[in-house]
């Protein structure tokens, strides 16, 4: 059983040994922090990663026209592929796994309001847009798009938060009438954007753009979110079964996938997901591979420690100390030991994380208060470690101590008392 005497015999001990001890603990401190420290960066590109979609449906899919290359059924190569508003309402019939559908036409222009003025990007889109993007818009700033807009092509617009800045100042916008660039359009609203960037667009109805900048009719760009598609074939079956549908309908070779482009957001984020995954699981052997050094380390100095006192050990079995009181001696001084060097280096990898998120949020802080504008922070966010997994890490370095200390000490108490006085 531990007492004071047992204390105050392994701080002796731990004295008369200070380098020993210090390069020991400092192995087990050292292989705790990297492991923390490395987690951290390997949670911080996956919190990055996965914040930069953020704005879009994890189910997203987009689609863009664009020229045949391949000869199809007396039609020559070269043809422009546009679609049609058929191909919107037609989608979802042919695709139950279709929930939400929107047509999309970009165009930039000057906005201007009074005396000031930006050039900017306006996207023409259906209501559904707003959920498959993400675009929100709290109510006390107005609102999106509705299907009235679409119905009456009703010339109103929702801006981005840098535009309403730049044109309106300190001033609401929501009610106003901006000018892009030959036509009047009346705020209905502004979208949430925590970062103000400079070329978020600004939103209006499709069908006004449709009018204004197509012609009445077509357009180019089509986005919409499928649910069920949980896995890559899944995905790539469904964009299969879209190229050869659109095939048909538009009058193009099948195999000719330059004809239209197909992005799957729930295939680049299974991609990132997969990348990020097996970048963590290199993280977690790189990190373990650097506690058992400093397990390795505790090992060979607890062997040397058993092997030096091997003497000692023979005089108190002689004195008549049980086997029990020397094994708990040996395994103590090896849990001090872990157990403090091993919060040491717990606590230092923590805070490195800490500081680092702290700096970071400062950063980003600044970059939306307009001060760094531009800057992108975002791929790299909240390096931080679960508190958890951090314990976790010190208990076994820990439970690791007691083995490395468990082993020879036994081995020395199984030694008669005259053969360990024997030994040199």
């Amino acid at each position: 059983m531990f007492d004071f005497d047992n204390f105050r015999e392994i701080w002796s001990t731990i004295q008369k040994n200070k380098l020993r001890t210090f390069l020991t603990g400092f192995s087990v401190a050292w292989g705790i922090f990297m492991l923390i420290v490395m987690l951290g960066a390997g949670n911080g590109l996956r919190n990055g990663i996965f914040y930069n979609f953020r704005n879009f449906a994890t189910n997203s899919v987009e689609s863009w026209t664009r020229y045949t290359t391949k000869p199809w059924k007396g039609m020559q190569e070269n043809r422009r592929i546009n679609f049609k508003e058929e191909d919107l309402t037609d989608l979802k019939i042919f695709f139950p796994e279709v929930s939400l559908v929107s047509a999309s036409i970009s165009h930039s222009d000057t906005i201007s309001y009074n005396r000031e003025y930006l050039t900017g990007e306006t996207n023409g889109v259906s209501p559904d847009y707003a959920q498959i993007r993400y675009v929100n818009v709290d109510t006390k700033n107005g609102r999106f798009i509705n299907e009235q807009d679409m119905r009456e092509c009703r010339k109103v617009i929702v801006l981005s938060p840098r535009m309403a800045e730049v044109l309106f100042r300190k001033e609401s916008p929501v009610g106003k009438y901006v000018r892009y660039g030959d036509s009047m359009f009346q705020v209905v609203g502004v979208y949430n954007d925590d970062n103000k960037s400079n070329n978020a667009p600004a939103y209006i109805p499709f069908t006004v753009a449709q009018m204004l900048y197509n012609k009445g009719y077509g357009f180019g760009y089509i986005t919409f979110a499928v649910d069920g598609l949980d896995t890559e074939e899944a995905n790539k079956a469904f964009e299969q079964r879209f190229r050869a549908w659109m095939a048909r309908r538009h009058q193009y070779d099948p195999s000719d996938e330059n004809a239209i482009g197909f992005w799957s957001m729930a295939s680049e984020f299974q991609m990132f997901g997969n990348m990020v995954n097996a970048i963590t699981l290199f993280i977690w052997i790189i990190g373990i591979g650097t506690l058992m050094a400093g397990i390795v380390g505790v090992s060979n100095i607890m062997l040397i420690t058993v092997k030096e006192r091997t003497k000692e050990f023979g005089i108190r079995k002689a004195l008549g100390a049980k086997p029990a009181s020397i094994l708990g001696l040996v395994i103590t001084e090896s849990i001090l030991v872990t157990a403090v060097f091993g919060y040491v280096g717990m606590v230092a990898g923590i805070g490195v994380t800490e500081l680092i998120n702290s700096a970071m949020e400062t950063a980003q802080a600044a970059q939306q208060a307009g001060e760094n504008m531009g800057e992108d922070l975002s791929i790299f966010r909240n390096p931080t470690v679960d508190l958890g997994i951090a314990l976790s890490a010190n208990l076994l370095i820990i439970v690791a101590g007691v083995l490395a200390g468990y082993f020879p000490a036994r081995k020395a108490t199984h030694v008669t008392a005259i053969e360990a006085m024997r030994a040199e």
